[in-house]
């Protein structure tokens, strides 16, 4: 679906260039306030060198924009996030201040574990990629790329016996998974 916006959108832009090309300037003008009312609701940028990096960026292929996605999330040290978002991630953070002091007498049983990939069998990355995939909510790509960056974390802060069921699982698919 993804693919299919996205060509009838470049289809668009090229569409435009050439009437804009081809047209008067008064006609310009008048397409142009048509056109942006189906684009945007917003005001497109109005700084050139961010005009250009948004035209540059709608010209990617989906695979060239996982890897832009990838290089700015290592970049600007952004972590990934669940399927939720920023807006699953909200609600979480407000009993913060009420957790820390509770968190003080927990460690001392502890009772929420970080799982790790350390390995896997090359022969079963099929199918290790797509337990990734269903376990994180990665997409393919990102769960292929997850897996071949083995050692790395895959989950924290999981109760004790959901960690177990993760890690019996993984390790039937022939994967090593370290609860630490």
């Amino acid at each position: 679906m993804a693919i299919s916006c996205r060509y009838a959108t470049q289809s668009c832009a090229r569409q435009l260039r050439s009437v804009f090309s081809a047209r008067a300037p008064a006609q310009m003008l008048r397409i142009a306030s048509t056109t942006r009312r189906f684009n945007s609701t917003e005001a497109a940028p109005t700084n050139p060198k961010i005009a250009e990096i948004v035209d540059q960026i709608s010209r990617l292929t989906l695979l060239e924009t996982a890897d832009l996605v990838s290089s700015l999330k290592s970049k600007l040290n952004i972590p990934d996030m669940p399927m939720g978002g920023f807006a699953a991630a909200a609600p979480a953070a407000a009993p913060a201040a009420e957790e820390v002091e509770e968190a003080a007498p927990a460690a001392a049983e502890k009772s929420l574990f970080t799982l790790k990939l350390q390995a896997f069998d090359a022969g079963a990355k099929a199918k290790i990629i797509k337990e990734i995939k269903s376990l994180l909510g990665l997409s393919l790509v990102d769960s292929k790329k997850f897996v071949e960056s083995a050692p790395k974390m895959m989950k924290e802060n999981i109760p004790k016996d959901e960690a177990e069921k993760i890690i019996a699982s993984m390790k039937e698919l022939g994967a090593t998974v370290v609860m630490e």
